[in-house]
């Protein structure tokens, strides 16, 4: 595949898992909805890391920060602070020990400041695509 077709491949995917997380708020399973709220954005920085580097294939990691690294997003810290918490819930939402106390804490109103924040760092990325 070229560069271009990995990195509408990883923005497709990413776009379906919108619709997820617009699905499983409404469920009001929103631990779920953050789950794939990670997921989207980790898939639009996978995009931006291969437009950004020389090789293709993105790294094998969840870690958006890590995945931002040395890349000019225009995030500001506090963005960059916000996509660090984020990562907890693609490691906290995969193992049982963390996943009672995250959805506990993951109430409807955090939900959507999360999605509304999500959406607003995937538009500062695309910009940069």
């Amino acid at each position: 595949m070229t560069k271009e077709e990995h990195i509408r491949h990883w923005l497709k995917s990413a776009d379906e898992d919108m619709k997820d997380i617009e699905w499983l708020f409404q469920g009001e399973r929103y631990m779920k909805a953050l789950y794939f709220g990670h997921l989207y954005v980790e898939k639009v920085c996978k995009a931006l890391w291969v437009k950004n580097n020389v090789e293709n294939i993105a790294p094998f990691t969840h870690n958006l920060t890590r995945l931002l690294d040395g890349i000019d997003t225009g995030l500001t810290n506090e963005d960059m602070d916000f996509l660090n918490d984020l990562n907890k819930y693609q490691t906290k939402g995969r193992y049982p020990e963390f996943i009672e106390n995250l959805e506990m804490e993951t109430t409807k109103e955090l939900t959507e400041e999360y999605i509304n924040r999500i959406k607003f760092i995937d538009q500062c990325l695309r910009k940069k695509l």
